[in-house]
């Protein structure tokens, strides 16, 4: 039995929004743990741990989106690349890119293309 290239592409498309999808779930609980945990020891204060929590979410969910647009554009390129789901990939990539950089600037503070700041100058 032989089984074509597009359900093999469209198996590896399913495995990577999986592993994207895992990771935003999974990050978004064991930054939700840590956080109940410290609110409950106590051992630093409120303003503190809800930006490591804030921290820990964005990262989680942009690392979870580079998962997801890494599968949209496997699918697109490989299985269907017509003009219309070329466009419908750059739609979400222009969407999943502005959310991204939103995410860079609430959890930074500077946009991505920025020098990060060095300890004399902060």
């Amino acid at each position: 039995m032989i089984v074509n290239e597009a359900y093999w592409i469209h198996m590896a498309t399913s495995a990577v929004e999986v592993v994207g999808t895992a990771i935003i779930v999974v990050g978004a609980f064991g930054t939700l743990g840590s956080f109940l945990i410290g609110m409950v020891k106590g051992t630093a204060d409120r303003t503190t741990l809800v930006a490591d929590f804030r921290s820990g979410l964005g990262r989680s969910i942009l690392l979870g989106l580079e998962f997801l647009v890494a599968a949209d554009i496997i699918n697109t390129v490989a299985v269907e690349p017509t003009i219309e789901s070329l466009l419908v990939l750059a739609g979400i990539v222009l969407i999943r890119t502005f959310l991204s950089f939103s995410l860079e600037v609430e959890i930074d503070g500077r946009w991505p293309w920025q020098k990060r700041r060095s300890n004399e100058e902060t």
